[in-house]
């Protein structure tokens, strides 16, 4: 069981909607006089008239089963279970219209009600999309329907754009995701299917907060896609398997390398306390286990100019482990820098106020 919500600003056009397809039926009806368009739009307007300050009135749903639940969905049984969704989305004590359409293979209806309620309450859209899946999920367990694995149940055929494309950006990620170990190896991928990949940031930092993946046109950012394809998930997953790569590789770093990235590891942990000892510590940080170094190097707030992008401390495919330790042993200096002179600003100007800052004496 899936619903749908949908997004209407007129009762003519959505009861006309409904009840203008060949094969339909009326399942049930209150407060409305079917089946008579004209007479059920002119019942859904008038009652509007008791919360004139509710902008839009039109609550437009569709309930949607698999096929094979079509033996068990009689419209008794439909109707049933519209009924409990109703009651459990808040949808009562208010007219509504419920019509089953006999066009698809699939069993669905449409339920047509009036967020003005019987006694001029307002009928809560808040969350409807949360609400909406958490009861479909209830309601399909409760009464035993078929409960398909996600996307993959979606007949792509019958999509229309911009599902279409969402939907062909879907699997092509799904499909290229196990065998990518960074964000190149995933554009890359993608790019050889015509998607296309970029990234939104933080502010006028460098730091990434989030993707999007375009094609044919359209463009959509990840979380859009799926959860699962968040800038957020995506970035975790591709951590992961750096780690796991290290572990596996087990790399040796040279004596002196390694000797250097302790020395300007330990400079910058004096200089981060320096500048952001009184305020609030970001909880993020870049582990140095990977380098036989104990603890972890804390990241500064995105707003800091001269902070380090988490993406940078990765390594590179093209990176020898040599190499890989350079840049950042040199990202680590350059970040120490930074702070320091952010630091002596911000001494100088409180120096200077305390210099301008007039005395009173007695």
């Amino acid at each position: 069981m899936i619903g749908k919500i949908i997004s209407c600003s007129s009762f003519a056009g959505t009861v006309g909607y409904v009840m203008k397809k060949d094969q339909s039926r009326i399942l049930a009806a209150e407060g409305i006089a079917p089946p008579d368009v004209r007479d059920m739009v002119r019942d859904l307007k008038d009652q509007t008239l008791l919360n004139p300050r509710l902008k839009n009135a039109v609550g437009h749903i569709s309930l949607s089963f698999s096929p094979k639940d079509a033996d068990k969905l009689t419209d008794a049984k439909m109707t049933e279970i519209v009924k409990e969704y109703m009651e459990r989305m808040g949808i009562w004590d208010t007219q509504f219209l419920l019509v089953r359409h006999l066009d698809q293979a699939h069993p669905h209806c449409h339920l047509v009600y009036n967020r003005v309620g019987n006694n001029g309450q307002t009928i809560s859209d808040k969350n409807m999309k949360i609400r909406n899946g958490k009861v479909c999920k209830e309601l399909t367990a409760k009464y035993g329907l078929y409960y398909a694995a996600g996307k993959e149940q979606v007949n792509r055929e019958r999509l229309r754009e911009p599902d279409k494309t969402k939907y062909e950006i879907y699997d092509a990620i799904r499909a290229s995701l196990p065998g990518c170990k960074s964000w190149g190896d995933l554009e890359t991928r993608l790019q050889e299917r015509g998607i296309t990949t970029s990234y939104k940031y933080c502010g006028q930092t460098d730091r990434k907060q989030g993707v999007l993946f375009g094609k044919n046109g359209f463009t959509f950012s990840g979380s859009k896609i799926d959860r699962a394809f968040s800038y957020t998930c995506l970035n975790r997953h591709f951590e992961q398997s750096q780690r796991v790569r290290s572990s596996v590789e087990q790399p040796r770093y040279s004596a002196q390398s390694v000797g250097n990235l302790r020395a300007a590891a330990d400079s910058y942990r004096s200089a981060f306390s320096g500048l952001f000892k009184s305020g609030n510590v970001p909880e993020e940080s870049f582990n140095l286990g990977a380098f036989g170094l104990k603890g972890g190097l804390p990241l500064p707030p995105p707003d800091f100019s001269g902070g380090i992008a988490p993406e940078l401390m990765q390594r590179r495919i093209e990176e020898s482990h040599e190499e890989y330790i350079a840049r950042i042993t040199a990202l680590i200096q350059t970040a120490t820098e930074a702070m320091l002179v952010a630091a002596a600003e911000r001494k100088r100007k409180l120096k200077e106020h305390k210099a301008n800052k007039p005395k009173i004496g007695f």
